[in-house]
């Protein structure tokens, strides 16, 4: 086999003349011949042109044709040229197109070009088009072709017994079909999934669509739609206007609900999604998108709006029991907006917002709208927490600068109902801060300072509230155990300035050394104190010099069948001054602690900067990684730090006891929590996770762990687990949880499987959310369809189960639940 890529010794020699002609060839044309003779033995073929423009991807200049065959000849105005089977068909380039066929035919003085014989045309985008025969007018406006088939670069196949080229914008195509993804063509026995027929179709270029008269679609071999109209986009259209696949489901609240997407496409920067939700026992709900690229940055707004009454289990009748799915209430306006936006401009500035905000604390609930906490922005709110927020950044490499303000909107419940969900406290959000401004700054000095490296950082925040907060906005101490609800909220502020400085040693026989230093400065502005202190306002300065060092000496060692072993012990030595305290520094973001194997070695284990240590502290650790041949491997870390004096100051409330103290960072004794973290993939089909914090005597405090594999070709599945049992005393505010979480596919015959997911609740001894579905999947689209049940004691409608509906396609995007709401 000759591969006509690349031209060979002994192919006929055309010359070929550029010239206004030649450019209006079709793409499979012959150019003018110079000089043309039959041939009985192949020759090779060369392009010559008179002047040297720039050169196509082909290496072509422009106008120019490439041509090899095994005979050419002119008899008249009739160029034909002459090529065997397979890889011995006459192979052409014009203008980044490839084209090989049997025989082709140019009529030089109509321009009307032919092709017949196992047509193989490749355009520059990677679509392929073949044919029994192709011909057309020499201005590739029009043209016909029999027995087409076509298959762009995103895999969609389209067939056609006869093709007539109406226009240069319109083709017309007649005993159509249509399949929107590739063929197995490994697998002889593979039948496509998805596919539809029709009697006729219309692809207009213009509009980027193609239209159907007379449509079967089936699945499999077996019909189970048919239509006398349909259109949808060309499949090399990334987006087009409009509707998209439905989304259906049932709620035992909402009824039967069907959600009718419609994209409208304004322009390649900007569309238009509007999802109405009709549902047969509440009023409709509408959902829209708007999406804006501009040449700096992108902007995305998702919104809803309904006019309804509130509904949910509720006791109307005050005899202790509530009842279901209730309407209750005034109806109003109920809606909620979720939007974002990102501008990266000229030089080291960016800027960007996000606008998140629901009249209703548990619309997302009751309405089941998909995904509304994301991780956008500069600061994220976590989960079932909204945050609005203006920001610019500043970077270089040596320096970054970051300016925000940002406010918050609690979802979140304080206080469970024990009669039902619907009469759930929820967390008020005249508690939470408004934070206007917040600044973080850092600068590195170029080159070595003491042969090491010089850090510099500033951070500023100012935080204002609405309404009294005890703790953490003031210590546990001096907190009253009743205060009346009229009191102002506190506000703060803070200024902050760092230095930290490092140097790296290696010793010959390869052990790290590695000696800091870090000074630090806070000011502390307190107004708005509560009365029962006796002050107004308060300034608190404190300063705090820690110097230490880090030492670590990996040691390794391979195995035979390249394996290896690596043992890395790690200690760290610092001492500082006593950390400053003060009752009146408010604790706002050092919070909450995850003690891992890179935070227990930092100088400030705490995140923020409210909490700090001080003193002597010792910290040991080891870390072991094994690995294997074909990419196994596990590695083991467990850590400890030891303290002179154990720090009272970092001990916080009992939530159903306010009185007593605990300590949930594991830190506050001597000795802190044991830290044991571990990686191990088995093999390259399992892969495992585990964290977890012991206390002194071995009482699990928290943990995670993570298993995932998969099997087969497509089977998969992930098992995690996760507890969290720091606070001590059981009571409605306690919040240590315990939970499992399952997610799996299996596929029983062929692309037919089940699928299951899951969340338990191993605290309250229920399972929270589940699903179990029956699920088709091959190259084409993803269907499920099954039961899932919500048991979660947020919605205020109680548990809900019900039938979901999912459908994915490779070609035209899909619908259906995220998986990540599964959390």
């Amino acid at each position: 086999m000759r591969d006509r890529h690349h031209p060979k010794t002994g192919a006929l020699r055309l010359k070929l003349m550029a010239g206004a002609a030649l450019c209006a060839l079709p793409i499979w044309g012959i150019a003018d011949l110079a000089e043309a003779q039959s041939q009985t033995q192949p020759q090779a073929t060369t392009t010559t042109q008179a002047t040297a423009p720039q050169r196509g991807e082909d290496g072509l200049v422009p106008g120019s044709l490439y041509v090899e065959a095994d005979q050419a000849e002119r008899q008249g105005d009739i160029v034909t040229a002459k090529g065997g089977e397979a890889d011995d068909r006459v192979f052409s380039r014009y203008q980044d197109y490839t084209l090989r066929a049997e025989d082709v035919q140019y009529d030089l003085k109509t321009g009307i070009s032919t092709a017949a014989g196992q047509v193989e045309l490749i355009a520059p985008d990677g679509t392929v088009l073949h044919a029994s025969e192709i011909q057309l007018d020499k201005d590739m406006k029009t043209g016909i072709a029999t027995d087409l088939a076509t298959r762009t670069p995103q895999g969609a196949t389209l067939m056609a017994a006869s093709a007539v080229r109406r226009s240069e914008n319109v083709s017309e195509l007649n005993r159509v079909y249509f399949l929107p993804c590739p063929v197995c063509e490994n697998d002889p026995k593979a039948k496509p999934g998805l596919s539809l027929t029709a009697e006729k179709a219309v692809q207009d270029e213009n509009l980027r669509a193609i239209t159907y008269r007379n449509v079967v679609v089936r699945f499999g071999d077996v019909p189970v739609f048919y239509t006398p109209y349909l259109a949808h986009p060309d499949p090399t259209v990334d987006r087009a206007s409009g509707f998209l696949f439905p989304r259906f489901d049932y709620d035992e609240a909402r009824g039967l609900s069907v959600e009718v997407p419609y994209l409208h496409v304004v322009s390649k920067s900007e569309d238009w999604l509007l999802s109405p939700r009709l549902n047969t026992s509440v009023p409709p709900f509408l959902n829209a998108q708007w999406r804006r690229r501009f040449n700096s940055g992108t902007i995305v707004a998702r919104g809803g709006y309904t006019y309804a009454k509130n509904f949910g289990d509720f006791d109307l009748d005050n005899d202790g029991k509530a009842e279901s799915n209730v309407n209750f209430g005034d109806r109003t306006s109920r809606s909620y907006i979720l939007a974002h936006g990102e501008f990266d401009l000229q030089g080291p500035w960016r800027w960007g917002f996000t606008a998140e905000r629901v009249s209703d604390k548990t619309l997302f609930d009751r309405y089941d709208v998909q995904n509304p906490y994301q991780d956008n922005g500069l600061y994220y709110g976590d989960r079932r927490r909204l945050i609005s927020q203006l920001y610019a950044e500043r970077q270089t490499e040596r320096s970054y600068l970051s300016v925000a303000a940002f406010s918050i909107q609690s979802l979140r419940v304080s206080e469970f109902s024990p009669l039902t969900p619907a009469l759930n406290e929820f967390e008020s959000d005249n508690t939470l801060p408004l934070v206007a401004p917040i600044i973080d700054a850092r600068w590195e000095p170029e080159g070595p300072i003491l042969g090491g490296r010089l850090r510099l950082r500033g951070s500023a925040v100012a935080l204002t509230r609405d309404a009294y907060v005890g703790y953490p906005t003031l210590r546990p101490e001096i907190v009253p155990p009743t205060v009346t609800a009229d009191l102002p909220g506190i506000d703060s502020r803070r200024i902050t300035g760092q230095v930290d400085w490092r140097r790296v040693f290696i010793t010959r026989p390869g052990m790290r050394i590695e000696p800091f230093v870090d000074l630090r400065g806070d000011i502390y502005s307190v107004s708005d104190l509560p009365p029962f202190l006796g002050l107004d306002s308060e300034t608190i300065t404190r300063a705090r010099t820690t110097a230490g060092v880090d030492v670590s000496y990996p040691l390794y060692r391979p195995f035979a069948g390249n394996g290896s072993i690596v043992l890395e012990p790690m200690a760290q030595l610092s001492i500082s001054n006593e950390a400053d305290m003060d009752r009146l520094i408010p604790i706002e973001g050092s919070q909450t602690l995850e003690l891992d194997h890179i935070s227990l070695f930092s100088t400030d284990r705490f995140p923020g900067y409210d909490l700090l240590e001080g003193g002597l502290r010792f910290t040991a650790g080891g870390r072991a990684t094994v690995n294997w041949a074909d990419g196994r491997s596990a590695s083991l870390f467990i850590g400890r730090s030891f303290r002179d004096e154990s720090e009272r100051a970092f001990l916080v409330p009992v939530p159903d006891s306010p009185t007593e103290l605990y300590d949930p960072s594991g830190l506050a004794r001597r000795n802190s929590d044991w830290v044991v973290q571990g990686t191990f993939d088995p093999s390259d089909r399992v892969r495992g996770w585990f964290h977890a914090v012991m206390d002194g005597e071995g009482t699990l405090r928290r943990a995670e762990a993570t298993i995932s594999g998969d099997w087969g070709r497509r089977n998969s599945g992930a098992l995690s687990y996760i507890v969290d049992s720091s606070n001590p005393l059981a009571g409605p505010l306690n919040r240590n949880y315990e939970f499992v979480q399952l997610a799996a596919q299996q596929f029983v015959y062929r692309n037919w499987g089940v699928t299951v997911r899951g969340i338990a609740d191993l605290e309250r001894d229920i399972i929270t959310r589940s699903e179990v579905g029956l699920l088709y999947d091959d190259d084409c689209f993803r269907l499920e369809f099954g039961w899932r049940r919500d048991n979660t004691r947020v919605r205020p409608t109680g548990p809900s189960e019900g039938v979901f509906i999912r459908l994915n396609l490779v070609t035209f995007g899909g619908n259906g639940y995220d998986h990540t709401e599964l959390r």
